[in-house]
């Protein structure tokens, strides 16, 4: 028998940005919430997974485009 498995998305990391999207500091509480994550999981400071879940929470600074 043939596996054909469906060939792998590429994680949002590999894919390019898009055009319509602008670059977004976390706010402080994003920050806090960023390093909270990462001392649940008992790293000393947040890493890539950490700072994006906490802004994709809506927890960044200014107005979205």
């Amino acid at each position: 028998m043939v596996d054909r498995k469906k060939p792998r998305e590429k994680n949002f990391w590999d894919k390019p940005v898009p055009d319509n999207v602008r670059h977004k500091d976390l706010s402080v509480k994003g920050v806090k919430t960023a390093k909270a994550k990462a001392r649940a999981a008992g790293r000393p400071y947040p890493n890539m997974v950490d700072n994006i879940t906490a802004a994709r929470a809506g927890l960044t600074k200014g107005k979205s485009k």
